[in-house]
């Protein structure tokens, strides 16, 4: 089994940053990829960044190019979100998801674990 836990998020003003973290722990032999989705009240879970785990390639969602990057750890088995100029928009529970398999990296059900969620805060 893999365990996913991520950091605690935060209340930030919009224009500001904030570092998310993810550990992984347990069966990590089974990560091919990792990364984060985001799902704000009311709607529906939404890709935001992904990494290879033993490869250099990112994918981004639209609304997040440019503004959050993805990085890792591999010896700490830990991927980072780096989000800056948050929008209010940017508003969610900040989900980190492992994917065992070579599916499509921004379909939520081509993950295999999940963490709990961490929330995000933007206020104007």
């Amino acid at each position: 089994q893999l365990h996913l836990a991520e950091s605690e998020g935060g209340l930030v003003q919009a224009g500001g940053s904030l570092n998310l973290s993810c550990v992984a722990s347990g069966r990590t032999s089974v990560i091919y990829r990792m990364g984060w989705f985001r799902q704000a009240q009311g709607k529906e879970r939404e890709f935001v960044a992904t990494l290879n785990w033993n490869r250099n390639s990112q994918y981004y969602g639209d609304s997040v190019k440019g503004r959050f990057t993805i990085s890792r750890d591999n010896a700490k088995n830990t991927v980072y979100l780096q989000m800056n100029d948050l929008k209010v928009e940017d508003t969610a529970v900040y989900f980190c998801a492992v994917a065992s398999l070579p599916r499509v990296f921004n379909s939520e059900p081509a993950y295999d674990y999940w963490g709990q969620g961490t929330q995000v805060t933007v206020s104007t």
